[in-house]
């Protein structure tokens, strides 16, 4: 009894010492979010945007003194929590009111753009890691799948660097998108499903199909985010069958380790889609963990920003923004024949 006494008074010592570790930097990386959701209710600009753009102007707190393992912790940890919580907006049951068709064009989308930009990577002179980030980012769902893919590649010297210009580079392109796609739904006079196919099927991260789509209809409006939740449902199983392809065949990183045959963070998203598909999670406890999911993934991005020297960003160069534009276009065009065809 004693022993176990001691054990116990000696666990949550190391728990209470490695708490007041994190705090400072958790701290840090919180009050940036904030600051960020913030501006971005008042200056109608992503939120994501403006943690990361926060983070880097912040960036000599993650370089040295207290605030150091807090925001690794927040960057990684945090990170993939969020990512396993997104699962709860994922339901089955609704996305099978769109048709077999519809579904089938926006899965097909995503896998071909994954494909497209690891194919044509090599023409603008990047190797598959960047590649596979990118395109999985366009095609998925943006920062969040940045996040989630960046978790499974073998880890060197660059791969913050790569986080960080992919969520840059998507970020705002989609919000270039939320602001052209509708103007061009409205000129192609497409119908408020069609055009909520589009919105939701090529725009990369949630808030802006949701912004895009009810800018023109309600009907739109539902039908995109719809779409888009097709997109996200996608994030689980394309990082469980790459991260077990990497593990075969790709070196292992810089710390001589391969990446989980399973990730947690992944399982996590894929028991939180089945529960959330088969109704075992109140709306309530469902809108709550969808929230957290928001803030966590903020938190997170704000943490990355804080590690990243925007020098290194910067030197990635032209032809790393060119592909994700070009992954972009590829993917609007995919899905803008998918729906002529169907229609």
């Amino acid at each position: 009894m004693l022993a176990m006494t001691r054990i116990s008074n000696l666990v949550g010592s190391e728990a209470t010492q490695k708490a007041r570790t994190l705090f400072p930097g958790i701290l840090v990386a919180v009050i940036v979010a904030v600051s960020a959701k913030f501006l971005s209710e008042h200056y109608a600009t992503p939120a994501m945007l403006m943690a990361l753009l926060l983070g880097i102007a912040l960036s000599f707190l993650g370089e040295e003194g207290k605030t150091v393992p807090g925001i690794g912790f927040a960057a990684k940890s945090l990170l993939r929590l969020g990512v396993a919580l997104l699962g709860v907006r994922v339901s089955m049951t609704l996305m099978m009111g769109l048709g077999w068709d519809l579904i089938a064009l926006v899965v097909g989308g995503v896998l071909v753009t994954i494909g497209f930009g690891l194919l044509v990577a090599r023409f603008f002179g990047h190797k598959w890691r960047f590649a596979f980030l990118t395109a999985g980012s366009v095609a998925i769902c943006g920062a969040s799948a940045a996040m989630a893919i960046s978790a499974i590649l073998p880890k060197d010297e660059r791969s913050e660097e790569r986080l960080i210009f992919t969520v840059l580079g998507v970020t705002v392109l989609s919000t270039i998108a939320m602001i052209a796609y509708p103007i061009l739904v409205r000129v192609l006079g497409m119908n408020d499903v069609a055009g909520g196919v589009f919105l939701g099927g090529t725009i990369h991260d949630v808030a802006q199909v949701v912004g895009a789509g009810f800018s023109i209809s309600e009907q739109t409006g539902d039908t995109a985010t719809l779409v888009k939740l097709i997109r996200v449902a996608m994030l689980a199983p394309v990082v469980l069958v790459a991260s077990l392809i990497i593990r075969g065949v790709a070196e292992m990183d810089d710390t001589g380790k391969r990446p989980p045959i399973l990730p947690g963070f992944v399982l996590g998203f894929l028991v939180l889609a089945a529960a959330s598909s088969f109704g075992l999670i109140p709306p309530f406890i469902t809108d709550l963990l969808s929230q957290t999911s928001r803030w966590l993934l903020l938190i997170a991005i704000a943490a990355v920003g804080m590690k990243t020297n925007l020098k290194q960003i910067l030197s990635v160069g032209g032809a790393a923004i060119a592909l994700i534009v070009v992954e972009t276009l590829f993917i609007a065009g995919i899905i803008l024949a998918g729906i002529t065809f169907l229609t």
